[in-house]
């Protein structure tokens, strides 16, 4: 199994690349290799990172901190 990007933290956005349709995604948890994800369109979905690789779009604006 592979490790997750290291990009995967809580409060990063991602798409899902098969699933476009699902919009902008915010990531709320990592664990064990499973991505717990909110998406837009989709609501909350858990991926697994070792099947799916998902698209980094950037950090969340909105969050404390974030890189502008």
């Amino acid at each position: 199994m592979s490790a997750p990007d290291p990009f995967l933290e809580p409060g990063v956005l991602v798409r899902h690349p098969a699933q476009p349709d699902w919009g902008l995604g915010q990531v709320q948890s990592v664990a064990a290799g499973k991505v717990t994800v909110n998406f837009e369109e989709a609501g909350k979905q858990v991926i697994d990172a070792a099947v799916v690789r998902l698209d980094f779009i950037g950090d969340d604006p909105r969050a404390p901190g974030a890189r502008r």
